[in-house]
């Protein structure tokens, strides 16, 4: 397998109300900006007819994606807990042999052509959305970096600063020794780790005003 190289790239670098108490992962209560993480270099570059909210299936297809499916619900609020309505959220990533749909990965992991990889929202009143997706897989950055499971987030709002960061799955190794997100002191690390024990991940975005 062909190894991605990314030197240099540390250079460049919710919560939902649930009747079901899901955990969750939320920084309204300590007024902090989620912590920024690299874009990477696999951001789409393509337009493509379906990137809604369920990226399990690509519309009109029969056959759904591989891989396992999970489900993330969250909102998207200000430094003061506020929520945001009308944020345009970009969600994408490798699909669950860890490649990426886009035509610079090197990965020789096979691609899942029923994998949609990309959906863009736009948060409601409330400052929710939800996705319905698969677990992506590991995948070689360099030599000796392996990267954990990680769906990539850019939210974007007039009077807001864009924030690109990353969802990492709780409980998964890798993350123990992943070089991004090592990089983030604690406890900001801790709110960029999903728990999908339970069902449903929450995972709230914090948004700094301009």
């Amino acid at each position: 397998m062909s190894k991605v190289t990314r030197r240099g790239i540390l250079g460049l670098g919710a919560a939902a109300t649930s009747a079901l108490m899901l955990p969750t992962v939320s920084q309204a209560e300590s007024k902090t900006a989620t912590p920024w993480q690299t874009e990477g270099p696999f951001f789409p570059v393509h337009d493509q007819s379906d990137k809604d909210a369920d990226m399990t299936m690509i519309n009109g297809r029969s056959v759904a994606a591989l891989g396992e499916v999970v489900e993330i619900k969250g909102r998207i609020l200000d430094t003061d807990g506020t929520p945001i309505a009308g944020a345009l959220v970009d969600i994408w990533q490798a699909n669950a042999a860890g490649r990426y749909a886009h035509e610079s990965d090197p990965n020789t992991a096979p691609l899942d052509d029923n994998f949609q990889g990309w959906a863009r929202l736009v948060t409601d009143d409330d400052g929710r959305y939800s996705i319905r997706t698969i677990k992506p897989g590991a995948y070689p950055a360099e030599e000796g970096w392996v990267r954990p499971p990680h769906i990539h987030y850019k939210v974007a709002r007039r009077g807001f600063k864009e924030i690109t960061t990353q969802l990492y799955f709780k409980g998964d190794a890798l993350n123990d020794i992943d070089r991004l997100l090592l990089a983030v002191p604690q406890p900001e690390r801790d709110t960029l780790i999903a728990d999908f024990s339970n069902g449903p991940a929450i995972f709230d975005v914090v948004l700094a005003r301009v």
